[in-house]
């Protein structure tokens, strides 16, 4: 695999160099934005390790560059100002990745070889459906998840039943499609339920299937879903809203690897990886008798937490901007990033609704923005509050008051073909906030 290095600290560059070529990397370096233009064009280089500073320019236009001479060489860039604003920015204009100065080797190492698995998956025409998804998530450089992520990467290889545990928004459906992909069972479907979204009385039929005419509603025949993920993985989300009668039902489905769709007699083996998620304490809600002791053991050959996002410290504002270049590319928007306030905000505020209410925050702020820079006043409310304990000053918009709150959530509802849950995880919150607050504004239209 062949490096190029540009860097115009010298003495940096030749330890560099040093390093890569003890780890069987070949190695040319530059010291200017014009000797590696002429690198780039005429030999193969497999990487590029760029430096932001350089004396004749600046490494985003060096970025630039190579996108216009149809250049796709994969690019870490290196800056010691430790800027994530510009390292952000450096990754929109096709950076795969960035390290800051001092560089840790090993952290290097690792990003080069993550880097290299990703060109060479993509370049597989196999590639799978969660595959392409991982692409649309970032890992983070905090310990936490740099943990939690090892473990994901120890337990993929086996075909252990996992439990992930963590609260609500924090990605656990993610973390399950990364077990999957790494998985030897990746090439074979991945199948999600969601178990707070489907009736308690059809939750057996989701998982199992029936028969045409087995009971009241049953049309036609139905596949259920441990058949349709037969030699890939299943995953249950929220598996403590499963009733009694249907937790008995799984755990022999888990002991004897068959299943019986209701209305038949007829057992069909099934070959699936289990991974299930909560955000609930499974271990009190069998001390109150609502969940199996013998399914909880049966779920949790290995469990996974996934940290919140007030628990990865330097992640945050990772998450942000990437949460942005999402939000510009499918609003078909420009904006640049966030103004100091809002940064400062966005550290301060708890963020209880976690990845996938800042993610939500960010769409709609940057559906809102005028400017180069989302502001407080583009913000949803519950942030706004937030802004007042920093003593942060705030327009009065409509974005505070319970109309803006009532409109909203009409919204999420709309979106979401008035199904409750998804309209719930759409707005950042849970379903029994959200059915006290529509009992709220129904009695006050009433009134």
């Amino acid at each position: 695999m062949s490096v190029l290095i540009v860097e115009d600290d010298i003495t940096f560059s030749l330890m560099l160099q040093t390093w890569l070529k003890k780890k069987g990397f070949t190695v040319v370096s530059a010291s200017n934005l014009s000797d590696a233009k002429i690198i780039a064009k005429k030999e193969t280089i497999s990487l590029i390790l760029l430096d932001l500073r350089l004396p004749d320019g600046d490494g985003i236009d060096f970025l630039k560059w190579m996108q216009e001479n149809s250049l796709f060489i994969p690019t870490i860039v290196m800056t010691g100002y430790a800027e994530i604003q510009t390292a952000v920015l450096a990754i929109k204009a096709g950076a795969s990745d960035y390290v800051s100065k001092p560089i840790n080797p090993q952290d290097l190492l690792k990003k080069i070889e993550e880097i290299t698995k990703k060109e060479t998956e993509t370049a597989k025409p196999s590639a799978t459906p969660a595959a392409k998804e991982s692409n649309t998530y970032i890992e983070g450089n905090s310990h936490v998840a740099q943990q939690m992520y090892e473990h994901v990467r120890l337990v993929a290889t086996t075909d252990m039943s996992v439990l992930i545990v963590g609260d609500s928004g924090t990605g656990k459906e993610y973390v399950a499609r990364r077990i999957h992909e790494q998985s030897q069972r990746a090439n074979a479907p991945f199948v999600a339920v969601d178990c707070g979204a489907i009736p308690k009385d059809l939750a057996a039929s989701e998982f199992f299937g029936h028969m045409k005419g087995s009971f009241t509603g049953a049309v036609e025949n139905k596949t259920g879903a441990f058949v349709a993920a037969d030699g890939g993985t299943i995953f249950l989300d929220e598996i403590g809203n499963l009733t009694y009668d249907t937790q008995v039902q799984l755990l022999r489905a888990l002991q004897e690897r068959k299943i019986k769709p209701i209305g038949t007699n007829q057992e069909i083996p099934v070959n699936v990886r289990f991974i299930s998620a909560t955000n609930e304490n499974l271990r009190q809600a069998i001390d109150n008798g609502d969940f199996r002791e013998d399914l909880y053991h049966r779920i949790n050959e290995f469990m996974i937490t996934v940290p919140s996002i007030r628990e990865r410290e330097g992640d945050l504002m990772l998450f942000a901007n990437h949460f942005l270049a999402q939000a510009n590319k499918q609003l078909q928007k420009d904006i640049a990033g966030f103004d100091d306030e809002t940064i400062a905000l966005f550290n301060h505020y708890q963020w209880p609704g976690n990845i996938r209410q800042m993610k939500n925050v960010i769409k709609y702020a940057t559906l809102l923005a005028t400017g180069s820079y989302i502001t407080l006043k583009e913000l949803p409310s519950e942030l706004l509050d937030s802004a007042k304990e920093l003593g942060q000053s705030t327009t009065p918009t409509a974005l505070k008051d319970e109309e803006h709150e009532r409109a909203t959530i009409l919204r999420a509802l709309n979106e979401t073909g008035n199904n409750k849950s998804q309209a719930a995880k759409l707005l950042g919150i849970d379903r029994k906030t959200l059915y006290n607050k529509l009992k709220l504004y129904m009695s006050t239209k009433k009134d």
